[in-house]
C-alpha cells in the first residue's frame, strides 16, 4: 500500500512554526502580567490608617489587615494600614489625660502612646472607665471583633482537688476556701492596668460581699479577707503571674505555687500550648465575669468611612479562623478553625453583649483597691472641737464625729498589717497648751492594730473646743517627717469640719505654708490629705496649703459622704503630684 508523498523537510518547518506561535503567547502573556502587575495604582499617596490593638490580638488583626490592604489594591484604591501593639491602659491614660483627667491606678500615659485612627482594646471595661473622666473621648456604639471568657485558671492538680472536672467550680466556693485558709494561693494581674485583673476583681467582690448572709459586718470581713489575699499575690503584669505557677510536677512545686488566678480563656491555651510540667485547667466559674469583648472604637472622625470598611472584614469567617489560630473566638463567641478548646469548656459562649457593673462600681473597688496595696506610712489627725458634735440627718442624726469615726475604722480594716499608721487628734488645749494629742504613735499595723481600733473608739468631741488647725498641721508635718521611711507613701491625712479658729493664736496661713516649705526636703516628700467635712470648712484656704507643699484637699459637703471621700483620698495619695 502506497501512502501520500510527503515533501521533504515538511516536519520541520511546522515544528518552527509551533514553537513561534509558542514563542509569541509567552511573550504576550509576559506582557499582560506586567500590565496587570503595573497597570494597579502606584500608591504613592495611599490613604493611611492607624490600628493600636491589645498584644493578645494584634497577630490576626495585622494578618486581616494586610489582607484587605490588598483587596482594596486590586480594586483600584490604595490604603495603608498600621496596625500597632499598645498597651490599652497609656491609651486609655492618653484619652483621659486630653480632659486633664486621670484613671484610678493608672496615671499619666507612656510618654512613647499613640493616640490611633483605630482603637481595639481587650475590654469594654476600658471604655466604660474613660467615659466617666472623659465623655466625649469615645463615642457609644463599639463593635465587639473577638472574644475570651475571664476564667479561673489553676493547675489541674489543684483544680481536681476543687472537683474538676466533675464539679461545677464556683467564685463561692473559692472565697470559702480563702475564708478558711485553706492554704489557698489567688494571684491577680494589677486590676487598675489590666482588663482580666479588673474583671476577677469585680466579680470575686461581688460575691465576697454577698457571702455575709445578710449580716453586713460578717459580709465586710469576708470581702476584705479577700482583697487582701489578692493584693498578697498580685502581679504588675500577666507574664509575671503566670510564671507563678507550678514549674515542676512534684508535690513540692506545687504546693508552694499559685492556686488560682482569673485569666483570660486565650492566655490559658497559650500557656498550654507550650507543653508546660503540670497544665492548666480553665475553670468556667460562677457567675461568669465581664470577658475580654475587644470593642473596635474609631478615634478618628475623618477616618471612619475606611475603618467602616475594614470593620467588616472582621466579621467573616476568614477573620474568625485568624483568632482561632491565636486562642480568640469570634465576637460571637464561636471559635474559628484552629481553637484549641479547653476541657469542659463550652464549645460557644453566649453572643449577649457583656453585663458591665457601672462606672461608679468599678470607680469605687479601685479606690479600696488603690488603699489597700499602696505600701504606706500614715499619721491620721482627727478634728475633735465642739462642731464635731452637730447631727448629720442625712446620716440617721448621727454626730460628725460618728460618721468621721466610722469612715476611720472601715478605711483601717481595709488596709494589711505591710502598714504603719498613728492617730492624733486636735482641737484647742488639748494637752496643755498644744492644740493636738498623739493617741497611737505611728507604727506598724501588725503590732498596733487593736490599740489603734481601742483609741478610735474612746474619741470623743471636746464640747467648747474651738479648731487649732494651722498649729497642728505643722506638728504633724514634723513628727512624720522625723521618721521617715523609703520605700513608702509618707503621708499626714487631716479630717476637719472647720476653719482655723485659734482664739489663743498660732500660725497664720502665711505663716504657716512659709514654714512648710522652710522645713520640707525634697529626697523626703510628705503628702498633706485635708479633707473637709461639711459646707463650714475653709476650702481655699486648705487648697493653698496643700498646693504649696504637695498633697490634696478633699470636701464632703455631706458629711455622711466622708467615707467615701476618705476612701478616694486614700487611693489617690500614689497620684497626688509632690510639689517641691
Amino acid at each position: 500500500m502506497k501512502g501520500r508523498h510527503r515533501p521533504a523537510g515538511s516536519s520541520g518547518g511546522a515544528l518552527k512554526l509551533g514553537a513561534a506561535a509558542v514563542a509569541v503567547l509567552v511573550v504576550l502573556a509576559g506582557s499582560w502580567y506586567a500590565f496587570n502587575k503595573y497597570s494597579k495604582p502606584a500608591c504613592g499617596n495611599a490613604a493611611k490608617l492607624s490600628i493600636g490593638a491589645s498584644a493578645d490580638i494584634s497577630p490576626a488583626l495585622k494578618l486581616q489587615a494586610a489582607e484587605w490592604a490588598e483587596q482594596a489594591k486590586d480594586n483600584g484604591n490604595c490604603v495603608d494600614i498600621e496596625v500597632f501593639d499598645e498597651d490599652p491602659a497609656d491609651v486609655a491614660a492618653a484619652l483621659a489625660g486630653k480632659a486633664d483627667k486621670s484613671l484610678t491606678g493608672v496615671g499619666q500615659a507612656n510618654g512613647k502612646t499613640r493616640i490611633p485612627d483605630v482603637w481595639v482594646a481587650d475590654s469594654s471595661l476600658w471604655l466604660q472607665r474613660i467615659r466617666a473622666v472623659n465623655p466625649d473621648s469615645v463615642k457609644a456604639g463599639a463593635h465587639s471583633v473577638a472574644l475570651s471568657p475571664v476564667v479561673l485558671a489553676m493547675p489541674e492538680p489543684a483544680a481536681t482537688k476543687f472537683g474538676w472536672p466533675q464539679k461545677n467550680i464556683t467564685y463561692a466556693d473559692l472565697i470559702a476556701s480563702l475564708a478558711a485558709n485553706q492554704g489557698t494561693k489567688i494571684g491577680i494581674t494589677e486590676p487598675s492596668r489590666d482588663a482580666t485583673g479588673l474583671a476577677g476583681l469585680l466579680t470575686l467582690a461581688s460575691v465576697a460581699k454577698q457571702a455575709g448572709g445578710g449580716n453586713a459586718t460578717q459580709a465586710t470581713q469576708v470581702a476584705t479577707t479577700a482583697l487582701r489575699a489578692l493584693a498578697a499575690g498580685r502581679s504588675s503584669v500577666r507574664s509575671d503571674l503566670i510564671q507563678k505557677f507550678p514549674r515542676g510536677s512534684d508535690q513540692q512545686a506545687i504546693s508552694t505555687s499559685l492556686t488560682v488566678a482569673p485569666l483570660s480563656e486565650q492566655a490559658i491555651i497559650q500557656y498550654n500550648g507550650q507543653q508546660p510540667p503540670v497544665r492548666i485547667a480553665a475553670i468556667y466559674a460562677e457567675p461568669a465575669a465581664p470577658p475580654l469583648d475587644y470593642p473596635y472604637v474609631v478615634l478618628s472622625a475623618d477616618k471612619a468611612s475606611m475603618a467602616d470598611e475594614l470593620l467588616k472584614s472582621l466579621q467573616t469567617q476568614d477573620f474568625r479562623d485568624k483568632l482561632g489560630a491565636i486562642g480568640l473566638r469570634g465576637a460571637d463567641g464561636a471559635p474559628g478553625k484552629g481553637f484549641q478548646t479547653p476541657a469542659n469548656a463550652p464549645g460557644a459562649l453566649a453572643a449577649a453583649a457583656p453585663q458591665l457593673p457601672d462606672a461608679g462600681t468599678v470607680e469605687t473597688l479601685l479606690q479600696q483597691w488603690q488603699a489597700i496595696t499602696l505600701p504606706a506610712r500614715m499619721l491620721a489627725v482627727l478634728d475633735v472641737s465642739g462642731s464635731m458634735l452637730e447631727p448629720v440627718p442625712t446620716a440617721g442624726n448621727a454626730t460628725r464625729m460618728q460618721v468621721t469615726l466610722e469612715a476611720a475604722r472601715k478605711g483601717m480594716a481595709l488596709f494589711d498589717d505591710s502598714w504603719s499608721l498613728g492617730v492624733w487628734t486636735f482641737s484647742t488645749l488639748l494637752d496643755g497648751q498644744k492644740d493636738y494629742k498623739q493617741l497611737v504613735p505611728i507604727g506598724p499595723l501588725v503590732s498596733q492594730r487593736a490599740q489603734l481600733v481601742q483609741a478610735l473608739g474612746g474619741i470623743t468631741p471636746k464640747k467648747n473646743g474651738d479648731t487649732g488647725l494651722y498649729d497642728t498641721i505643722l506638728a504633724a508635718y514634723k513628727a512624720v517627717q522625723s521618721g521617715y521611711e523609703s520605700g513608702r507613701i509618707n503621708s499626714i491625712i487631716v479630717m476637719t469640719d472647720g476653719e482655723n479658729d485659734d482664739p489663743a493664736g498660732g500660725l497664720k496661713l502665711e505663716e504657716l505654708i512659709a514654714q512648710l516649705k522652710a522645713v520640707a526636703d525634697p529626697a523626703k516628700p510628705i503628702q498633706i490629705i485635708l479633707i473637709g467635712i461639711g459646707d463650714k470648712v475653709g476650702e481655699a484656704a486648705m487648697r493653698q496649703i496643700t498646693d504649696a507643699v504637695g498633697g490634696g484637699t478633699f470636701v464632703a459637703q455631706d458629711p455622711s459622704k466622708i467615707g467615701d471621700i476618705f476612701l478616694q483620698a486614700i487611693s489617690l495619695r500614689g497620684q497626688i503630684a509632690q510639689k517641691k
